[in-house]
């Protein structure tokens, strides 16, 4: 991993000009919303971090908090408190009781991106963040990608080839820093509505890192 020091995450960054003027923007017709860079969500010392694309206009961009108040957040919070990682199944808001247990959630890029489509150098910028997020799991824990952007996001934060860990739906690959990534599609409302993902899919992957979680 890289030595060099992480900048502290803000919800007031602007490191990525047009992803600023897009928040700037978005503030402006939606005035109620965060409209912000989004920040984790979780326990401290999570042993299972799991990693999105970015912030959805009428979720997280909306709320402040990751995968909270639309459709792709559904099928992950349900699944979490299936497997004892949140204590309801439903996040609907902050301040809403949700908690975490044993779980930290974030985004390869922390803003709402236009089309929900950030540029290779904003997820490059952006990955700092990211770096510094796994760098504060303890040895041993546990990081799901939620689709390829993520995946690649979380070998590039941990310096590790591309061409080594393809994503793939399902895949573990136990990584040299100490720790395993798991691969799923990403819970969104395409994935999920066309059956790409099924509720089925998704628990199968859970119950894999679960095992992998007991057993060490």
């Amino acid at each position: 991993m890289c030595a060099a020091a992480a900048p502290e995450f803000s919800p007031d960054c602007r490191l990525c000009p047009r992803l600023a003027r897009h928040l700037d923007e978005v503030r402006r017709n939606h005035p109620g919303y965060h409209a912000r860079p989004v920040g984790l969500f979780g326990a401290a010392r999570a042993r299972l971090l799991i990693v999105g694309l970015a912030p959805g206009m009428h979720g997280a961009n909306r709320t402040g908090r990751p995968f909270t108040g639309d459709y792709a957040g559904i099928l992950l919070y349900d699944t979490l408190h299936r497997f004892g990682f949140a204590n309801r199944p439903v996040s609907v808001a902050r301040g809403d009781g949700l908690r975490l247990v044993g779980c930290r959630i974030t985004n390869a890029v922390k803003c709402l991106p236009p089309g929900n489509k950030p540029l290779p150098a904003e997820i490059k910028r952006c990955n700092a963040y990211l770096r510094q997020e796994i760098a504060e799991l303890p040895r041993g824990a546990v990081i799901l990608a939620l689709g390829t952007v993520a995946h690649q996001a979380v070998l590039l934060a941990l310096d590790v080839p591309r061409r080594r860990y393809p994503f793939r739906h399902g895949a573990l690959y136990r990584l040299p820093q100490g720790f395993t990534l798991h691969d799923s599609y990403h819970c969104s409302r395409y994935n999920t509505q066309t059956k790409r993902l099924t509720p089925g899919m998704f628990r199968a992957v859970f119950s894999q890192i679960v095992k992998h979680l007991n057993a060490n």
